[in-house]
């Protein structure tokens, strides 16, 4: 009787967590979508790397133009898959265009990425704009850049897509298993319920409680959404077709709202003990100007270092895969592709545990961290 209703009373939490979990998805959806193509982020970065390259991939174009032929761009390649796009490629010639929402000192202008025919047209609007490596400006007459006008660019793009497609996939499949639980109670799980359940429960036995103790129940919605939404756009971002491609979480402004969401979780939950031990710690005086600094700066480094993790592992995975992929069309032999198809197939397996270990990490330090601030009281009554 007592295992059956601890089972009971699992099965509440479960069911609990899953629902409080679609709220988290909603809240972390927002925040995503505002930044995940907020020009002073992610989209200046890809758009200064790719500028780079194109200065790079210029010259060397006008050097074998005088030969005679054409190069194959091995860094434009890969960083036009890696990098955000306002069209979804699907094959060839044929892509989905997106819509582009840009907001300027005229109000605001809306209209299809097609007008811009991979960059090659100008579309004129409330002013003229131009797309030059997915950086969208306003330009004259004679197209040149308007440097004076500021164009703040709020349009649905390849990421931002992928975001509304994963947490409706995510929402989706959370309703599916809560309905599953209302229906049958403590009965034997069936479909997706069984193939989550031991993920859910892996996520609060091994994640979240032993980092979070009796404040378990308290975080387990955020854990859950993170883990989820991390692992779904990680293996999102492994399938080379529509509606997968896109590099959402290999994006650094997507992984910068992700640790800020749980910086800001950390901080406001954090009890009074915490903040004393960073600005009273158990030191002599004499290193308080030396030890208060370099506490207030691991507040920083904690959420930074769960950005550039997440960010770097992920891109660079699929930089490796795309090298790999590209080998055979710069050595221009079927030779090299026959040599590199099983390395391919292999470094995609690894993809796979890559996906999962990323998001484990991300959650668990996540829980780390949130602990850290909250049980820092009993942890001293402790020792």
């Amino acid at each position: 009787m007592k295992n059956q209703m601890t089972h009971i009373n699992n099965l509440k939490s479960t069911y609990y967590n899953l629902k409080t979990a679609l709220l988290t998805i909603v809240f972390s959806f927002v925040s995503l979508i505002s930044f995940a193509n907020h020009p002073t982020s992610s989209s200046t970065t890809d758009s200064s790397i790719i500028d780079t390259i194109h200065t790079s991939a210029s010259s060397e174009a006008t050097s074998h133009e005088s030969n005679g032929e054409e190069k194959f761009d091995i860094n434009k390649t890969i960083m036009e898959h890696v990098a955000d796009a306002h069209d979804w490629h699907l094959w060839g010639h044929t892509s989905i265009h997106l819509p582009v929402i840009l907001y300027t000192d005229k109000g605001l202008d809306f209209f299809s990425s097609g007008k811009f025919n991979h960059g090659h047209d100008v579309y004129v609007g409330k002013y003229s704009y131009k797309m030059e490596h997915e950086k969208i400006h306003a330009v004259d007459e004679s197209g040149n850049v308007l440097s004076d006008v500021k164009v703040l660019d709020f349009s649905i793009t390849k990421n931002v897509a992928t975001l509304l497609i994963s947490v409706l996939g995510l929402i989706l499949i959370f309703l599916t298993v809560a309905n599953g639980y209302a229906k049958r109670g403590i009965g034997a799980p069936k479909g997706i319920q069984s193939w989550l359940e031991p993920i859910i429960l892996f996520v609060r036995d091994d994640i979240a409680a032993p980092n979070l103790g009796k404040h378990t129940s308290k975080y387990m919605p955020y854990l859950l959404t993170v883990f989820f939404f991390i692992w779904f756009n990680n293996m999102l971002g492994l399938i080379p077709f529509f509606p997968g491609g896109a590099n959402v979480t290999g994006n650094i402004a997507v992984t910068m709202i992700l640790s800020v969401i749980t910086f800001v979780l950390t901080n406001i939950n954090a009890k009074k003990a915490y903040w004393k031990h960073i600005f009273l710690p158990h030191v002599p005086l004499w290193l308080y100007p030396l030890m208060i600094p370099v506490e207030i700066i691991g507040i920083f480094t904690k959420p930074f270092a769960l950005m550039i993790r997440l960010f770097a592992n992920i891109t660079a995975g699929h930089i490796l895969v795309l090298s790999l992929v590209c080998l055979a069309i710069l050595f221009k032999s079927f030779a090299v592709g026959f040599a590199t198809t099983p390395l391919i197939v292999f470094i995609s397996a690894i993809e796979l545990l890559v996906a999962f270990l990323q998001a484990f990490i991300f959650t668990i330090l996540s829980a780390l961290f949130i602990g850290m601030a909250v049980n820092i009281e009993s942890e001293e009554a402790h020792h």
